[in-house]
């Protein structure tokens, strides 16, 4: 039901602080290039570069002051076009705080949300201190209060469903519990992976329920199965890495997830798309190698 003659305007959002991993510039970098071309407008966030320095937690969230920056650069270009849709190329998961929001207002208030991803992203400082995180928590009008007032319009809790997602393992207790609280407070809906493996239909009913006309769409690559698919932060192949223990996996692959998506937007207006947490491992090492060769990189010393 995508309607033409609208203005969509494509982010390149190459945000890394709000995971704390440097490499999510890269990939942030390759989405763009491996997207198909662009039919609107074309904007990039301006994003502090790595440069070998731990970040530092501010008010118990990592690179809060970068975070904030970017955020505010990435609601002056969306204002610069006020365009009716939005395609967002990350970068970590908290580049869709301010897409998002935006397109709530500009719905006003009538926007859909489906999370496609394994993590709820409704955490806060107290639980953890990556703003990565914490994102749908703030569009829901909910967490740290400097992230929290990029959000003008919060958006309803019914107006949200989580596609794909799966509990955190009971060696977090602690965060297990307290997603399990907000679920259950806020009454939010969600399908898990085996729910969505044939059908569509939990993410249907749910549009049907709530008579969606615009919706929104995040989604983080670690739904699919690092099994099948390498460039994700859970398949990190140096054995040294932090393996994010009691962190669910994906266990979703390409065709459902295209399936679900074309299901979708069959019966409501998709306005939004923002893609996140793309690490080609591969890729990386091949550039850091290529940079070392003859003729290529750097002379030796």
């Amino acid at each position: 039901m995508t309607s033409t003659g609208t203005t969509t305007l494509r982010l390149l959002f190459p945000q890394w602080q709000g995971g704390n991993n440097p490499p999510y510039v890269f990939g942030a970098q390759l989405l763009s290039w491996l997207a198909p071309e662009a039919t609107g407008p074309v904007e990039q966030v301006s994003v502090s570069q790595p440069d070998g320095k731990p970040l530092e937690a501010e008010g118990g969230i990592v690179g809060r002051g970068a975070l904030l920056a970017q955020l505010s650069d990435a609601r002056r270009l969306i204002d610069k076009h006020q365009p009716d849709r939005l395609v967002v190329l990350g970068g970590d998961c908290l580049v869709d705080l301010a897409p998002f929001a935006y397109l709530n207002e500009r719905y006003d208030g009538d926007l859909a949300i489906l999370w496609v991803d394994t993590h709820p992203d409704v955490m806060t400082p107290k639980e953890y201190g990556n703003a990565h995180a914490m994102v749908m928590g703030n569009l829901l009008g909910e967490g740290d209060a400097d992230f929290v007032k990029a959000v003008k319009r919060p958006i309803r809790p019914q107006n949200v469903m989580f596609a794909g997602r799966q509990d955190t393992l009971e060696s977090l207790a602690e965060i297990r519990e307290m997603e399990a609280a907000f679920f259950e407070r806020l009454k939010l809906r969600s399908a898990s992976p085996s729910d969505l493996a044939n059908t569509s239909e939990p993410v249907l009913d749910w549009l049907r329920s709530i008579n969606a006309k615009h919706l929104a769409i995040h989604f983080d690559l670690d739904i699919l199965d690092p099994t099948l698919f390498r460039s994700l932060l859970f398949a990190n192949p140096d054995p040294s890495s932090s393996v994010h223990d009691g962190i669910p996996r994906g266990r979703m692959t390409m065709d459902e997830i295209v399936r679900l998506f074309a299901d979708v937007s069959r019966v409501v207006d998709v306005v939004g798309l923002g893609i996140t947490e793309h690490l080609p491992w591969d890729s990386l090492a091949l550039k850091t190698m290529l940079s070392k060769l003859p003729l290529l990189g750097s002379p030796p010393r």
